[in-house]
């Protein structure tokens, strides 16, 4: 019986390292498609139409937990932060992609783990030891590497991903301090929030799209709350400290989707800065790993 136990939860532990790969797959596809449109429209109006989309997703989740759970919200001005950051997160990553390689940007947010490690500790009062901030001083190093030690580093594009890369940490530190609310409801204000702040950037930018273009930008919102929903549940699945080293799977999406429709190909900087953060945020793991267990908010869901 203990043999057969053990079995069923070692396929459900498989489930949920497949879902996560799934996920991050889904979130990289994503991000593909996010790159191939803000070549003819403005990030305003495709953020307007991609929250449209993730609506599509969200709609069944808020009925079945009723509209009064919207509105029970745990500290409303951390809850507005947080929309704000998720915002700019999306918002900054179409800026960024607009003009750099997938693998570039992808690059950027990778370094993201690093930062939740660096802000944790001020924010969140979590202790890191000598270890873990050496591997965040590493990081840190492979993130200039990336950015290229020039004048290339003031580049508005550059400076779009790296911004973008530290509001995404930031949400993931907000979303351990509001774990009592849950995914639907967090999900659904930051997407109200991405419509209003389209609406107003696409004011005078707005351009009449084909019917494939409006499928499009409707499916960054469906495929990206679609990844959302596998990546939540995998971390039911499977331990969270299996599941966090996973999404660096999505550099390599982000690489081979990028060389694919766009035909870029990282050069050495990008290719040794990413290794180094890739390293470097494995290592904060594996030690936050030894030392307690991983949050499951310390995997990346947000998702562009």
């Amino acid at each position: 019986m203990n043999l057969r136990k053990a079995g069923m939860n070692g396929n459900l532990v498989l489930l949920g390292v497949a879902l996560m790969f799934l996920g991050d797959f889904m979130f990289a596809l994503n991000d593909a498609m996010a790159k191939w449109l803000v070549a003819s429209f403005s990030v305003g109006q495709i953020l307007v139409i991609r929250s449209l989309g993730s609506l599509i997703i969200l709609t069944p989740m808020i009925a079945r937990q009723g509209r009064d759970a919207l509105f029970r919200i745990e500290q409303p001005p951390l809850q507005i932060l947080r929309v704000v950051l998720t915002t700019a997160d999306v918002g900054l990553f179409y800026a960024a992609v607009a003009y750099l390689p997938l693998a570039d940007v992808m690059t950027f947010y990778m370094a993201g783990p690093i930062y939740v490690a660096a802000i944790s500790h001020f924010f969140l009062g979590e202790r890191i030891g000598w270890r873990r901030w050496l591997a965040v001083f590493v990081g840190f190093v492979g993130v200039i590497i990336a950015l290229r030690p020039s004048a290339a580093m003031l580049s508005w594009p550059s400076i779009f991903g790296l911004a973008g890369s530290l509001a995404f940490s930031m949400t993931l530190v907000l979303a351990r301090r509001l774990r009592q609310t849950n995914d639907a409801t967090l999900v659904a204000w930051q997407t109200v929030g991405a419509l209003l702040t389209g609406l107003v950037l696409s004011i005078g930018n707005w351009r009449s799209p084909s019917v494939l273009d409006l499928v499009a930008m409707l499916a960054l919102g469906v495929v990206a709350g679609t990844a959302h929903m596998l990546i939540t549940r995998s971390l039911k699945l499977a331990p969270a400290s299996l599941l966090a080293p996973l999404q660096y799977t999505l550099l390599i999406w982000a690489i081979a989707l990028g060389f694919l429709f766009f035909g870029d190909i990282p050069d050495a900087q990008i290719i040794v800065g990413s290794i180094i953060i890739v390293f470097a945020g494995l290592f904060i793991f594996h030690r936050k790993n030894l030392t307690g267990s991983i949050p499951k908010d310390a995997v990346a869901r947000d998702g562009h």
